[in-house]
């Protein structure tokens, strides 16, 4: 697996960037992309979880020294898996193979499938938001994995379906796993979550400090921290404006009215004016001359 960038033109003029995750069977070259406004771990995660589910859980995985796998190495070479990396593995249960440092070649076939993305499947695309690329993208994927590739002598779909799901398990969705595909987040003072750039509104009687929030589809969702509620729901948009929610700030309080006649009475003045620090300095006019 590996993470490729390319930049994207919005129509106010501004440009971003992209990231796409990938991923390849080294033995039948069945193939799967994802793109995410940002590569940031918890993207990883969903990414790879959304490939596992569609192409099995293999023995290994193979990748380069990304700060969101590992953190370095011990005396004797060993790798020091990023802890929440290691925590994922066990959950969904494979291992990583870690490329040598500065050898991208090692992962060849990832590096060639990100190239031919970004030359195939990108050149000259549009699109409106993230969600809608992704459907292009998993109909591009279903697409290549049904013909004949020169380099594996094989379909990927048909070799994938009578070798491959036989040594691969099948991801089943738990309470655990959907953890993965809705990251946490800390409500701002102001009753807002930042999620992909982006930030959302929380309903102002949700009493916690954390929720959590997920894109699926067309739908961006805030959930509360324990998954069993939704709190708020927008459309998938690539506007990068404040999104506000129904009852995200409190209601206009109520106030009291005079059950009595008032007759007490103030009188209100025009504001005094004061004179300025700089005042002493304003000379008479035959002092200016001389």
């Amino acid at each position: 697996m590996d993470w490729g960038f390319v930049k994207a033109d919005a129509d106010d003029g501004q440009t971003y960037k992209c990231a796409c995750f990938a991923i390849i069977c080294h033995h039948c070259g069945e193939r799967f992309i994802e793109f995410f406004p940002n590569a940031k771990q918890e993207n990883l995660f969903i990414g790879m979880t959304h490939a596992l589910f569609y192409m099995g859980i293999p023995e290994y995985v193979l990748t380069d020294n990304m700060k969101s796998v590992v953190t370095g190495r011990d005396p004797e070479g060993h790798p020091l898996w990023q802890h929440d990396y290691e925590s994922f593995m066990k959950l969904i249960g494979f291992q990583t193979k870690l490329c040598k440092p500065r050898h991208p070649f090692t992962k060849g076939k990832v590096e060639r499938l990100v190239r031919f993305v970004k030359e195939n499947f990108l050149a000259g695309r549009t699109y409106s938001n993230v969600t809608e690329l992704n459907i292009q993208a998993l109909s591009w994927c279903r697409d290549q994995n049904s013909r004949c590739h020169k380099a594996v002598d094989c379909i990927p779909d048909e070799t994938h379906r009578s070798e491959c799901w036989n040594v691969t398990g099948i991801l089943q969705n738990s309470k655990e796993l959907s953890l993965y595909l809705c990251p946490q987040r800390r409500i701002s003072f102001d009753g807002m979550v930042n999620y992909e750039g982006r930030r959302f509104g929380v309903a102002c009687w949700y009493g916690r400090k954390t929720c959590r929030i997920s894109r699926k589809e067309f739908t961006t969702t805030i959930y509360d921290d324990d998954l069993t509620k939704a709190l708020s729901t927008y459309d998938v948009t690539w506007n990068r404006k404040d999104r506000f929610c129904k009852d995200q700030y409190v209601a206009e309080q109520s106030e009291e009215q005079p059950t009595a006649p008032v007759k007490a009475i103030l009188r209100q003045s025009d504001t005094p004016t004061h004179a300025s620090g700089f005042a002493k300095f304003n000379f008479p006019e035959g002092l200016k001359d001389g």
